[in-house]
C-alpha cells in the first residue's frame, strides 16, 4: 500500500459506512433493536477508521491542498457540497459519540431525539465523502 492508495481506502470506507448506517436505519424501522445497535456500532468503527486513514493522509503528503480540475459550474457545485461537507463532517464528530452515549446509557428518548438529526447528517457526509473522491481523483482530476 502506498501513500496514493489512502484516497481510494477512504471512499470505500465512506461507502461502507453509508451502507451500514442506512442498515442500522431500516433495522430500528422494524424494530430489531439488537441489530441495529450491532450494526450502528460497525458504522462508528468504520467512521473512526477512516478518520484515521484521514489523518494519515493529509498528515504524509503535510497537508497539501488535493486541487479540483473541474470548470465551470461544476466548479461551483464541487466547493458548495466540499464545504458543507467538512462544515457537517465537524458537526458529526460531536454528535455521533454524543447520539451513541445517549444510547449506552439506556437513555432511548435522548438517543431517539439526536438521532433525527445525527443520522442525516451523517449519512449526507458519508455520501458526500465519497463525492469529493469521484470528484478530486476519478471525474475531474487535475493532470500531473
Amino acid at each position: 500500500m502506498t501513500i496514493q492508495d489512502i484516497p481510494v481506502l477512504n471512499a470505500t470506507l465512506n461507502a461502507v459506512a453509508t451502507v451500514l448506517i442506512v442498515t442500522g436505519f431500516a433495522l430500528v424501522k422494524s424494530g430489531r433493536k439488537d441489530a441495529h445497535r450491532a450494526v450502528m456500532l460497525a458504522a462508528a468503527v468504520v467512521s473512526a477508521v477512516f478518520l484515521v486513514g484521514y489523518v494519515t493522509h493529509k498528515a504524509l503528503i503535510h497537508g497539501v491542498h488535493t486541487p479540483f480540475g473541474g470548470t465551470g459550474p461544476i466548479r461551483a457545485v464541487y466547493y458548495t457540497m466540499l464545504f458543507t461537507h467538512v462544515v457537517l463532517a465537524m458537526a458529526i464528530a460531536y454528535l455521533v459519540p454524543r447520539t451513541f452515549a445517549f444510547a449506552i446509557r439506556g437513555d432511548f428518548d435522548r438517543h431517539k431525539a439526536w438521532a433525527r438529526w445525527t443520522f442525516p447528517i451523517w449519512l449526507y457526509v458519508s455520501v458526500t465523502g465519497v463525492l469529493v473522491y469521484f470528484f478530486l481523483y476519478r471525474w475531474w482530476p487535475v493532470a500531473k
